[in-house]
């Protein structure tokens, strides 16, 4: 998976969570539980979110890479391979 395939699912999968969010604004260095003013349970449902759509199985020792969007995708692109 490319960062930007990364990076389209991450925002699908936060638009499920926050779907009032102007994801087109969204800083990719941006705490996204601050910016989006998600709750640990909004967390976590895009967390699943994610997991489902990528194929990969995102630990709870990852979270802290899905903090941002673009730690996400970097994370995202680099244990699900690049295409």
């Amino acid at each position: 998976m490319t960062p930007q395939q990364a990076r389209e699912l991450i925002e699908h999968a936060l638009a499920q969570v926050a779907p009032d969010a102007d994801l087109a604004t969204l800083p990719p260095d941006a705490d996204l539980r601050d910016i989006l003013e998600l709750d640990s349970l909004d967390f976590l449902s895009f967390v699943e979110a994610l997991s489902d759509a990528s194929g990969y199985r995102i630990e709870e020792d990852d979270y802290p890479a899905f903090s941002t969007v673009a730690g996400g995708a970097g994370f995202l692109a680099a244990h699900t391979g690049t295409s």
